[in-house]
């Protein structure tokens, strides 16, 4: 009984990572080191990512300061924020990249805002697969005589709090991610 729940947990909270992850490339108006978290450089043949090869700091708000631990990079830095189509511009002056978050306009919100309630979507979509797996799973226990009814409602019931749970971080992180997008 207790093996489906500890099942789904996991299942669950890979769901609300990925959306985190989805929502970290949704960029607002404010500098967050996080939006370069996808974007990968050539360091040593190996493809990594800015914040393995750099210091990123915000400055003023709005704009990113990236300083690459070897100053060969900068090319390859500038070069990748330019080609992973998130929208921005770096610039170079001497050993430091700065790249400023262009401000939002309404338009854009409304399509960043789009995007995310997708996004949290698809997160609430395969929370609730993971729940009628997990369902069926007891149910295909209970038919094979290993586990009661009553067993099988208590299961049921923890799966649909788990699931309670899960949805509702998924609302606390949307609410959270339109916030910051309508914010100006």
């Amino acid at each position: 009984m207790n093996e489906i729940i500890n099942d789904i947990k996991p299942k669950m909270q890979k769901s609300i990572d990925s959306l985190m992850h989805e929502f970290n490339k949704i960029r607002t108006g404010r500098a967050n080191p996080n939006i370069l978290d996808t974007v990968k450089i050539d360091y040593y043949g190996n493809p990594t990512p800015i914040s393995q090869a750099a210091n990123i700091s915000i400055e003023e708000g709005r704009t990113l300061a990236i300083s690459p631990w070897d100053k060969s990079l900068i090319g390859e830095v500038e070069k990748a924020i330019m080609k992973a189509d998130l929208g921005l511009n770096p610039s170079t002056s001497g050993d430091l990249i700065r790249v400023t978050m262009p401000v939002l306009t309404e338009e854009t919100r409304q399509e960043y805002i789009k995007q995310a309630r997708t996004e949290a979507e698809n997160s609430r979509i395969s929370i609730r697969n993971t729940r009628r797996d997990a369902n069926n799973s007891a149910k295909d226990q209970q038919k094979a005589g290993d586990i009661s009814e009553d067993d099988l409602k208590r299961i049921e019931d923890l799966v649909q709090k788990e699931t309670d749970h899960f949805i509702g971080l998924v609302e606390a992180e949307l609410k959270k991610k339109e916030e910051d997008l309508i914010e100006i």
